[in-house]
């Protein structure tokens, strides 16, 4: 699935404190972390022996909050930061070599941070697959124009293989690739105006073998505690919860089906 251009390809936790970082998700969600390959500032999160995430050395200086963010595959990241400058987005860096690619680190309109990826990517790791997330997850303003922008950005709807449709069963737009679900956009309620409260972002969820113990795991005190977990509950994925770093980037928990 990786392989479609247009489609989330890795994501990426940016922290100025990686080794907090490792602290609180090693014993969470059981991850090993290794060097990464796109230089002295990044590292992966292995599940398994398999790639799961990245960690980003960010800079103190930058003022910027820590973040989850979600990278798109694409084929000429030239264009594709034309587009979003065209469309209302920022590009705030790249396009520049990283390891044997090219990044990008871009925003839309709204404001939610999100990357491209001009290269190769790891064979094992596509959403809901292995350690990868099961689910991406954009809270924004305003969903149907995010969609749009987002829509015509990777040229979605040109490409026959990709879908972007509202749909009861998860309450929000959802993108699919090859037929698989693997993102959602939501903005509030349906036909609701743009709510300008929303923290814009990119959210991704974890699942996790033990949902209860992964939860009690980040309460512990020792190596870093989250800022705040909320209790799970049942919802459109299944058993969920929602988890905040301690650095207070959010994320989400699925228990196994």
């Amino acid at each position: 699935m990786a392989s479609l251009g247009g489609v989330p390809c890795w994501v990426s936790l940016m922290t100025p404190e990686p080794q907090t970082a490792e602290d609180f998700f090693g014993p969470v969600m059981g991850w090993t972390f290794a060097p990464a390959a796109e230089g002295p500032d990044e590292r992966v999160a292995l599940a398994d022996g398999s790639p799961v995430a990245g960690l980003s050395a960010l800079a103190t200086s930058e003022g910027a909050h820590e973040r989850w963010t979600v990278f798109f595959l694409v084929t000429d990241a030239d264009q594709v930061t034309e587009r979003i400058a065209e469309r209302g987005g920022t590009v705030g860096v790249g396009p520049l070599r990283a390891g044997d690619g090219r990044v990008v680190i871009a925003a839309d309109p709204f404001g939610a941070p999100f990357g491209l990826w001009q290269g190769e990517t790891p064979a094992s790791w596509a959403v809901g697959e292995r350690g990868a997330p099961a689910w991406l997850q954009l809270h924004t303003r305003d969903a149907f124009a995010a969609a749009l922008f987002y829509g015509e950005v990777f040229q979605w709807t040109d490409a026959p293989r990709h879908a972007v449709t509202y749909e009861e069963g998860y309450e929000e737009i959802v993108v699919r690739a090859d037929g698989q679900p693997v993102a959602g956009i939501r903005g509030g309620a349906l036909e609701a105006p743009p709510d300008p409260a929303i923290r814009t972002r990119w959210e991704p969820y974890f699942r996790v073998p033990d949902l209860d113990a992964a939860v009690a795991a980040a309460e512990r005190p020792g190596g870093g505690r989250a800022a705040q977990v909320t209790r799970p509950r049942e919802g459109p994925l299944g058993r969920t919860a929602t988890l905040f770093d301690p650095k207070g980037a959010p994320f989400r928990l699925l228990g196994t089906v």
